[in-house]
């Protein structure tokens, strides 16, 4: 294990699936031979290292192992079959709570996680400054920590897991949770690790910090090990990953399949299996897309590159003025901004029937790094009259890349001159 600090080898985790609670019954009391169950491989034989000083990404869609493989390094999983090697005292911050008691304050919570991970008081108390200096939630430390917001938990979980002088640190999406200003502290606190020679695992959802602070990543599929390398070439490989995995439903919903229809442009995006719809359906969008600035379907956007949303609609009736409509939401429901083809004074002619119109709105993407979700719309006002014809809220998620955020939802795009 010389200069390795985590070797992963062919490691397995299979769940049973059981169609009915009684099936479960039947084989714990081992009243049938046969297999009452499903296997599900959440990882199929899974290999890689990570050397020690090397700060490594993993990232994939929801569900393709990224948790569990932390939760099996870290020792809260046991690996149905292979084998983890670990050199060096982890720190983890896996899920949000995970080793905090909801009754303790703050206080009282440091010293119980100190203590779960071995330190002894006097350990602890060496520490204890730095732990609240870093998490700066003031007198809510002598608070039970049920009264946090996920705010301050998380500063306060972060600064006990870095504050332990760890030679691994494994964070788990947990900074998604706090403000521009800490998450910017948690990375300086990611280059001085790096500097020190320790060694950093985060899965994260935001590609920017994937690109910006990793050595390397490792992109992962339904359990496997889909590609290893750099951080952009990692990114590049996970758009592709998000291509190809819809079709419609026999109800006219938009599911998830693989034996997708590939002539949708929609095929390339993850489609909201619960969205909201509603309108009259005199004109239906029938299909819809992102286009990058390399011209490819993706939902996967870079910051500061042009980028088109791109819908189309059929007409089951005659239509004389149509308006077109997007507009982005964050993921508490927010709605940060959009527009339409009245607002932007473009007229659409008149429609019959059984016509489609293909309307594409491009502009430059300027939403900081983050996740999105996207509305479209058809309306118009006939005889004076607002209708809505067809609307489809949250229809599908929006991913943007960044590696320079801002303050807030949108960047200025602000030129700083220093004289």
């Amino acid at each position: 294990m010389s200069g390795i600090a985590i070797k992963v080898d062919q490691v397995s985790k299979v769940y049973h699936l059981y169609d009915r609670q009684r099936d479960r019954l039947k084989e714990a009391l081992n009243l049938t031979k046969k297999k009452c169950y499903r296997e599900h491989f959440a990882l199929d034989k899974l290999d890689f290292e990570i050397k020690k000083g090397e700060t490594v990404g993993i990232i994939g869609t929801n569900g393709s192992g990224k948790s569990t493989i932390l939760k099996i390094i870290t020792g809260v999983l046991n690996p149905t079959d292979g084998e983890v090697t670990v050199d060096g005292r982890i720190s983890a911050l896996l899920e949000l709570g995970a080793g905090f008691n909801m009754e303790y304050s703050g206080i009282e919570n440091v010293y119980l996680n100190g203590t779960m991970i071995g330190f002894t008081k006097q350990e602890i108390d060496a520490r204890l400054q730095d732990i609240l200096e870093f998490a700066d939630i003031g007198d809510f430390v002598n608070q039970p920590v049920k009264t946090y917001s996920s705010g301050m938990f998380v500063r306060l979980a972060f600064a006990v897991a870095i504050n332990i002088d760890p030679e691994i640190l494994i964070v788990d999406e947990a900074l998604s949770v706090g403000d521009v200003f800490f998450q910017s502290k948690c990375y300086h606190k990611f280059e001085e690790f790096k500097k020190m020679g320790k060694t950093i695992l985060f899965v994260s959802h935001d590609l920017g910090s994937i690109t910006k602070y990793c050595d390397r990543a490792i992109l992962l599929n339904k359990g496997h090990k889909l590609f290893e390398g750099t951080p952009k070439e990692a990114v590049d490989m996970y758009k592709r990953v998000l291509v190809n995995q819809l079709e419609d439903g026999e109800d006219g919903k938009m599911v998830w399949d693989q034996g997708v229809d590939k002539k949708l442009w929609r095929s390339a995006l993850p489609i909201n299996p619960e969205v909201l719809e509603y309108g009259s359906k005199k004109a239906e969008i029938v299909d819809f897309a992102f286009v990058d600035a390399n011209g490819r379907y993706s939902n996967v956007i870079e910051k500061g590159s042009e980028m088109t949303v791109k819908m189309k609609a059929l007409f089951h009736e005659d239509i004389a003025e149509p308006i077109f409509a997007f507009s982005f939401k964050n993921l508490l429901g927010i709605e940060l901004c959009g527009t339409n083809t009245m607002f932007e004074k473009v007229e659409i002619t008149p429609k019959k029937a059984g016509e489609t119109q293909t309307v594409s709105f491009k502009q430059k993407m300027d939403l900081q790094g983050g996740e999105y979700l996207l509305s479209l719309g058809c309306t118009g006002y006939p005889h004076g009259e607002f209708t809505v014809y067809h609307r489809l809220y949250d229809v599908c998620s929006l991913t943007v890349v960044s590696t320079k955020n801002t303050v807030g939802y949108y960047d200025m795009n602000t030129e700083i001159t220093v004289e």
